[in-house]
Parts: structure tokens; sequence; C-alpha cells
């Protein structure tokens, strides 16, 4: 099994700056995709950022240019830096990872974690 556990929510005004940490435990050969998604109230889950074992960065327009993803691979950890936060970026946001549990693994394990509330007001 692997858990995935977030810190670093809160709340916070608009304009001002979180940053989210989210590690993995358990039994980890290795992991491929790091992820942040997001979900408020009445809207579907969608993703804020992504990275990829081979460096891959991927964020929707509505953060580019404001969040960073980053990952320290040692530690299993991955973080996401929120800067100039809006109040619509008010949302529960889940850390995601896909894992393999041995070498020997034909596929990856998908990992979500219980989420951490980011509460931005103005």
């Amino acid at each position: 099994q692997v858990q995935l556990v977030e810190s670093g929510g809160g709340s916070v005004q608009a304009g001002g700056s979180l940053r989210l940490s989210c590690v993995a435990s358990g039994s980890i050969f290795s992991i491929n995709v790091m992820g942040w998604y997001r979900q408020a109230p009445g809207k579907q889950r969608e993703l804020v950022a992504s990275t990829t074992n081979g460096g891959t960065i991927h964020y929707p327009d509505s953060v580019k240019g404001r969040f960073t993803i980053s990952r320290d691979i040692v530690k299993n950890t991955v973080y996401l830096q929120m800067n100039s936060l809006k109040p619509e970026d008010t949302a529960v946001y889940y850390c995601r990872m896909t894992v393999k549990t041995r070498p020997t693994s034909v596929t990856s394990l998908e990992v979500w974690g219980q989420g951490t509330l980011v509460t931005v007001y103005s």
C-alpha cells in the first residue's frame, strides 16, 4: 500500500502565496507521474499541474505563470508553489501519483491524497 500525505493548505489573502507538500510512503519502487488537482464546490476536479519522471511539466492556463510544481525524487515528495493567489483558486487540492511498488510491476498504481483546503479571501 502507498499513502500520500499532504500539508500546507490554509487561508490566505488574495495576492499571497502558499506552498503545498505531498509525501508518498509505503512500498514504492519508483514514481512516474506526480500531479496536483483541485475541486471547488459545484465544479469538477481539474488538473492544476503535473510532472513526469522524464521532466515534462504541464500547467493549465488558469494557473500558468503563478503556480510551480517541483519534486524531490529521493524524498518521494512533490510540491506546489502557489503565488499571486486569487479567490477563484479556492478549492480542495489533491495530490496524485502513479507508482510502481515492485521493479517487476507491469502496471503502475494510481494513488490520491486526502486533499487539503486552500481558501483565498479578498
